[in-house]
Formats: structure tokens, C-alpha cells, sequence
């Protein structure tokens, strides 16, 4: 099989499928995905087939490709991914840009609360080498992953905590509070679509808003004045996000939408 069959094997011309295979190819024979049709009539390697084969069978059977090259882009930064972590969305992109945005100190304290790969607490620290990071997680696996993707991009200035939400913190202060917590609901329509990544990153009880509350409560006795909390959601809860943090004392409530014109992020900023 030459590289222009392998990429033919699946889906339409120009169709997401066919991106998906020249990914998949540019993984397995190392070959910019650019430079693959310009290499078309090179033949695979029974080996390199077979993994090709593999992994295309991996992707119909439902894995997110991310799961199959072990990575995925976010961000500047190329993040390794396993099955103990979510694979890092483009639309979690719209919160590093909102938090990156944001009036802060030149030496601002920032966590990110259940951070997964370490996406969110990465991107910033990558973007902001003064700020003072610190990414939790509540599963230790996952914090591994997120050590390991720190150390290959060399930002040695990210701390990682093991436990759940703020509960570590005692009395420390952050100017920044983040998180894309788990927000859908378990009833949801959608979930049979994620079914081969981490549920518990992923579902919520009170139709998928207890842990945006929990962190929203939480965050109170750790921001400093004027300090903000930025929290990713489902494309239908800015509403009861916004509910949430008027309810709990917060001002300058805002809504941000993601690249795909949804409600994403909500933000709102401790009082005096």
C-alpha cells in the first residue's frame, strides 16, 4: 500500500476523515502531513500498514484520534494524552485567551482546578513566565500526564496538586481561580458520543452544574480582592453560571462565546 491508497482507505475527498488519515499517517511514518501528497506513491512498510490499519480501526470503533498518536495539539504546545485524560478541546482555547486578557499583577497567582493534560495551566504559563501557576487534579494519573507535558515544554514554573477543587489550599489566595470542570449532565444525549474518555471529568449532578457551584463557593475564601474566577460550561448554562456567581456575591458577570458562536466561558470578579 503506497501513501496515496492508505490515504484514500477512509471517507470522502476533503472530508475530516481523510485529515484524520494523513494525521494518522504523518504519526505513524513520520512525514509532515504537507508532505505527504507530494510522497504519494511511497509504499508503506508491512509494519507501517499494519499500525495504519490498526489505528484507523481504533478511530471507527470510537476513539478519539488523540487516544491513537498518544497527543494532541493545544494552544502553542503539543500535549500528551492517555485514556486517563480528556483530549483537550479547541473551544478550551476562548478561556486561556479570556484569562490572558484579564487586568492582573505582572507576578499574578493562578490555579487551574482539575487540569487534566494541564492545558489551561500550560498555555498561560507559556504565555505569562512570571505568573505564579499551580494546576490540580483529583486523580493522580492524570497529574502525571500533566507533570510529564510540563517538563517537555520546560515549564518548571507550574506546581501540581493532588486533591479536589480548593480543598488544598488552606488560606492561600489566587488572582486568578480557573476551570473547565465537569459540566454535563448525566441525562445528556450527547455522552454516548464520549463514552471512551473519563466520566468522571466529564459528567456533573445537578444537571451537570454541581461542581460549577462547588468551585463558585469554594473560590470565595481564595481570591484576592478583586481576584476572578473564569469557568468553561455547556453551550446552554451561561444562564445558571451567571445565576450562580450573582447568587454567591460576585460582580462584572460576563459571557464569552467560543469560535463556534456558543456560550463558553463565564467570568466574574470578587468584590472589594
Amino acid at each position: 500500500m503506497n501513501i496515496q491508497q492508505a490515504l484514500a482507505l477512509r471517507g470522502e475527498p476533503e472530508s475530516y476523515e481523510r485529515q484524520e488519515n494523513a494525521w494518522l499517517l504523518e504519526h505513524i511514518t513520520k512525514i509532515d502531513s504537507f508532505d505527504l501528497v507530494m510522497k504519494k506513491d511511497k509504499e508503506l512498510t508491512a509494519e507501517q500498514e499494519q499500525a495504519y490499519r490498526e489505528a484507523i480501526a481504533r478511530i471507527e470503533a470510537g476513539e478519539p484520534l488523540a487516544y491513537v498518536t498518544g497527543s494532541q495539539p493545544f494552544w502553542t504546545l503539543d500535549l500528551k494524552v492517555t485514556s486517563d485524560t480528556l483530549v483537550p478541546r479547541p473551544d478550551t482555547e476562548v478561556l486561556v485567551e479570556t484569562v490572558l486578557k484579564l487586568e492582573l499583577p505582572e507576578d499574578a497567582r493562578v490555579v487551574d482546578l482539575g487540569t487534566g493534560t494541564g492545558a489551561i495551566a500550560l498555555s498561560l504559563a507559556s504565555e505569562r513566565p512570571n505568573w505564579s501557576l499551580t494546576a490540580t487534579d483529583i486523580y493522580e494519573p492524570t497529574l502525571e500526564v500533566a507533570k510529564f507535558n510540563a517538563e517537555q515544554h520546560d515549564l518548571d514554573q507550574v506546581q501540581f496538586v493532588l486533591g479536589s477543587w480548593l480543598k488544598p489550599f488552606g488560606r492561600q489566595f489566587f488572582d486568578v481561580i480557573v476551570s473547565n470542570p465537569p459540566y454535563i449532565d448525566p441525562a445528556d444525549e450527547h455522552m454516548h458520543n464520549l463514552a471512551t474518555e473519563p466520566q468522571r471529568a466529564l459528567i456533573s449532578d445537578k444537571k451537570g452544574l454541581a461542581d460549577l457551584e462547588q468551585i463558585i463557593l469554594q473560590a470565595k475564601k481564595h481570591l484576592t480582592v478583586e481576584g476572578w474566577v473564569v469557568l468553561e460550561h455547556g453551550y446552554d448554562q451561561a444562564d445558571a453560571v451567571q445565576h450562580l456567581f450573582r447568587q454567591a456575591g460576585y460582580k462584572k458577570v460576563r459571557t464569552v462565546k467560543d469560535y463556534g458562536g456558543n456560550d463558553r466561558v463565564t467570568l466574574a470578579q470578587w468584590p472589594h
